[in-house]
This record gives C-alpha cells, sequence and structure tokens, in this order.
C-alpha cells in the first residue's frame, strides 16, 4: 500500500510471479501488434481506477490499462480518455497510443495500450523542486498548446456529480461539507469575471503523473483531462504536490511569463477547487473500490486543507485579487 494514493499509473514492477487474467490474455490477441508474438506480462502497482500491466515483447514494451468496474462511478469515459491520449501525444508530451478496445458485448473490458516510457517517476518532492518548476511550466504549455480535446472538464459540474453520487448511495460524507457550498458559489462568480480561455489540459497532475527520461518530462494518464482553465492545471499541481505560496508564484511566473497576483490568486482558488472536489472523489472509492487503501483519510487530508482555507481570512482577499486586471 502506497503511503499516498494516485488515481493513475504509477510504473513500478511487482515482479513476475503476480497472477495475469485469463481475459487479459484474450484480449492482447485481439491487438494486431501483438497477436501470436511471444510477451512477457508484469503486473504493476500504483493504478486505483484500472487495473495496470507492463507488456513486454521482443522489440518494444507497452502499458496496459484496464479499468476497474467502478470507473462510471468516478466520471471517467474511457472513449474520451483514448481520443485525448490521441491528441497529447500529437502534443509532444504524452506517449504514443498503439491502441484502443472498446468494451465488448462478450463481458471484455475496455483496453489502452500505450507506449512504455523509460524514465523516472517523479514524488511530489519533484514538482516542488524550483528547478523542475520550469521544466512543469513548459510541459504545461507543450499540452495547452495542442490539440483541442474532445471533451471539457469542468470542477464545478465534476464536484455537484460526486455529490448526488455521494448522496445517492449514502456514501460517507465529511462533516460540515454542505456549510461550504455558498463560498465555492461566490468562487465561481468571481472566476467567471476574468474568463480564460479554454486549452487542453491534463487536470490530474499528481507527481506520479510525471515521468522524466533525463531529457524530457512525460505527462501521463489521460483518465480526466478535457479542455479547461488552464489555471485549473497549475492549482491542482499546487494542491497535489503541496507547493507553497513562493513555488506557486514561480509556477505561475513561469508559464505565463510575467507576475500576476490576480493569476496567482486564480491557481490557489482552483486549487482550493480541487481540494474540495476530489474529496468526494475518495469518498466514493471508500465506498466501492476493492483495494485495500484508506481512502477516507487520504480525502480529508485534501479536506481539512480546504477547510483550513474556507474558514481562513485569506479567502476574501483571493475572491478580490482574482478579478483584478
Amino acid at each position: 500500500m502506497r503511503a499516498a494514493p494516485t488515481r493513475d499509473l504509477v510504473p513500478a514492477d511487482t515482479g513476475s510471479g503476480s497472477a495475469v487474467p485469463d481475459a487479459l490474455t484474450t484480449t492482447l490477441d485481439r491487438i494486431p501488434a501483438l497477436a501470436g508474438a511471444p510477451r512477457d506480462v508484469t503486473v504493476l502497482t500504483g493504478g486505483l481506477t484500472n487495473k495496470n500491466y507492463r507488456i513486454a515483447t521482443a522489440e518494444r514494451c507497452y502499458v496496459a490499462r484496464m479499468p476497474s468496474s467502478h470507473s462510471a462511478l468516478l466520471a471517467i469515459d474511457r472513449e474520451a480518455e483514448y481520443r485525448n491520449s490521441l491528441a497529447a501525444a500529437r502534443s509532444g508530451v504524452a506517449p504514443a497510443v498503439v491502441a484502443y478496445l472498446p468494451a465488448d458485448a462478450d463481458g471484455l473490458g475496455s483496453l489502452l495500450l500505450i507506449e512504455w516510457v523509460h524514465g523516472r517517476t517523479w514524488s511530489s518532492a519533484d514538482v516542488r523542486s524550483e528547478a523542475n518548476l520550469a521544466r512543469i511550466a513548459a510541459s504545461c504549455q507543450a499540452l495547452h498548446s495542442g490539440p483541442r480535446f474532445v471533451s471539457d472538464f469542468d470542477m464545478f459540474q465534476t464536484q455537484r456529480d460526486y455529490l448526488s453520487i455521494v448522496r445517492s448511495h449514502g456514501f460517507r460524507l465529511p462533516p460540515r461539507y454542505d456549510e461550504f457550498m455558498p463560498a465555492v458559489a461566490e468562487i465561481r462568480e468571481a472566476l467567471s469575471r476574468r474568463v480564460q480561455p479554454s486549452v487542453p489540459c491534463h487536470n490530474d497532475l499528481l507527481a506520479e503523473n510525471f515521468i522524466d527520461d533525463g531529457e524530457r518530462l512525460w505527462l501521463i494518464d489521460y483518465e480526466y483531462a478535457g479542455n479547461n482553465d488552464p489555471y485549473f492545471e497549475l492549482g491542482n499541481i499546487a494542491s497535489e504536490s503541496g507547493l507553497d505560496q513562493e513555488q506557486l508564484e514561480q509556477l505561475v511566473l513561469r508559464y505565463c511569463g510575467k507576475h500576476s497576483p490576480a493569476l496567482v490568486a486564480r491557481a490557489r482558488l482552483w486549487a482550493l477547487l480541487s481540494q474540495y472536489g476530489w474529496t468526494l472523489w475518495a469518498s466514493i472509492q471508500d465506498a466501492v473500490s476493492e483495494l485495500d487503501f484508506d481512502f477516507w483519510s487520504w480525502g480529508m487530508e485534501k479536506y481539512d486543507r480546504a477547510v483550513a482555507t474556507f474558514d481562513g481570512a485569506e479567502l476574501s482577499r483571493l475572491l478580490v485579487d482574482v478579478q483584478q486586471t
């Protein structure tokens, strides 16, 4: 069990002794690049919404991703993930997509096959490193200026959808959660005063979704990808890896090329909404996931940080700053 979960793949080998399901073998045989070729299949750890495997042939290595049965509750559209992964690869920051098989009538789930990236998976400490902030900003710029995605991502809508699922299924809701909905409405109004053009965003850039091959920084796993406010991307990065105020200011500066209290405030407000919304992701996972992981505690860590901001004096200043030119 990891000290901090990810919503996606962490390329960490578990060893060849792990069991490989027959359904995967059957599915891999349907892919022309793999059919009939000798291959070694290894289970990978770290995925909390997928089952992930390293597929090695004599010439190439791949990652195969098979979704869990609860993906729909987490608002993951597998067809959109595939098409957005193709677009991200064209931007130059994502590995190539080799094949995609949608779920079929025989009960076989979908499978996404992508090129294996040889490199080191980052930790939160890597994201916080001053030396890496410019690289992160450049990778985001490349993705954001690439081909549009086929779907949009809106954390306000995602949060509402998750809340509806939590309520309708009777899942656990953190204390005081509804109390902050008026503040969320205020944040939405403030952000709408100076709308940023939407760009293709990853929307889930926790540290483990960065892979460094020594020269190039790759962004992997596009389950939550969609066109979005670019400062959600930066705010979510800050939230997931614990960037402090100065580090976030540097990230915004590297991204947009100027000092801007308004854009820093925008990223900070999106970081708050990220914490508030992903808390419910954890609540759903706490109820439905079969993995041995304490999703509730992980989600409450995010929620506690959100509550501190909602209750703090700084929120009112952020609401003013974000509306400045």
